[in-house]
């Protein structure tokens, strides 16, 4: 048997807090320390869909990338959507823990599965932790095996992630040469003039928007790939599913794990066009 707790320390010690930034709201939000945890599922968003899922599977512990209570709230009462999650894990007998932007800048952390996801190699932070640990920092840059134009460049991203409605979309000459890649799982615009301080030719990341797009091909570049949000992150949960198992396992314990199967991107319809025939997102569907 482990408990919670263990279980908890384990994850703390795979995504340390003390790498979250200072808005975010991470560790354990709802569950007994006391009580035995014998399967553990892995999510990015802690939402109904995949609370039905961990219940249906009996799981004991979720572990989300997202965060259920970023901003301080005054009741979790069953009348509100966030609420009644809550009760039915409770009720359930089933915790809720979030890693969320300790994972980003963990090492090995969700921009670490991203990198990887695309093939990209010789790694390393592209906003260091400043901890001392080289590893540890936000984002990551790195090198394709060999150089491809960007359509084939975007072409691997779409290939290497999961299948969204909205695609992948890119921002650069089609035929620019790509070799080195930033990459930041979530929304990275912010780090747009750090990836163009960075020199590499593409930078991978979501929810660019359209002016601090628009700005950065105007200054140069890189090329951009815009990706889905949840796409970018879910890399990350068989990397964390299978770094909990060995942490637990070297400590002479067992969980079962699983990673989500439900999709938890919000958008679900893409057209190019009204009269282009057919919807561009319906290869998407599920």
């Amino acid at each position: 048997m482990v408990r919670l707790d263990a279980v908890v320390a384990a994850l703390e010690r795979l995504y340390p807090p003390e790498l979250t930034e200072s808005w975010d709201a991470v560790g354990l939000v709802c569950g007994d320390p006391g009580a035995e945890v014998r399967r553990v599922l892995f999510a990015v968003d802690p939402v109904a869909a995949v609370v039905d899922e961990a219940l249906d599977w009996g799981a004991d512990l979720v572990v989300t990338h997202h965060p259920l209570f970023l901003r301080p709230v005054h009741g979790v009462p069953a009348t509100t959507p966030k609420g009644r999650l809550v009760h039915r894990l409770i009720t359930a007998g089933a915790g809720l823990f979030t890693a969320h932007t300790n994972a980003d800048r963990a090492a090995p952390g969700v921009n670490d599965a991203l990198a990887a996801a695309l093939g990209l190699h010789d790694t390393y932070p592209l906003v260091p932790a400043g901890d001392g640990d080289p590893a540890r920092g936000l984002g990551r840059v790195g090198r394709l095996p060999e150089p491809e134009p960007l359509t084939a460049f975007v072409r691997r991203v779409a290939a290497a992630l999961p299948v969204t409605a909205a695609g992948v979309r890119a921002m650069g000459d089609p035929d620019t040469v790509v070799e080195t890649v930033a990459v930041c799982g979530g929304a990275g615009d912010s780090l747009l003039a750090t990836v163009r301080a960075a020199g590499v030719d593409a930078y991978v990341t979501a929810d660019l928007r359209h002016h601090p797009s628009s700005e950065a091909g105007e200054s140069g570049g890189p090329a951009l790939v815009d990706v889905a949000h949840w796409a970018s992150e879910w890399p990350w949960l068989p990397d964390a599913a299978a770094l909990l198992t060995a942490e637990l396992s070297g400590a002479g314990a067992t969980v079962e794990t699983r990673v989500s199967t439900t999709p938890t991107d919000p958008w679900t319809l893409h057209r190019t066009a009204p009269e282009s025939g057919a919807d561009e997102g319906a290869h998407a569907e599920r």
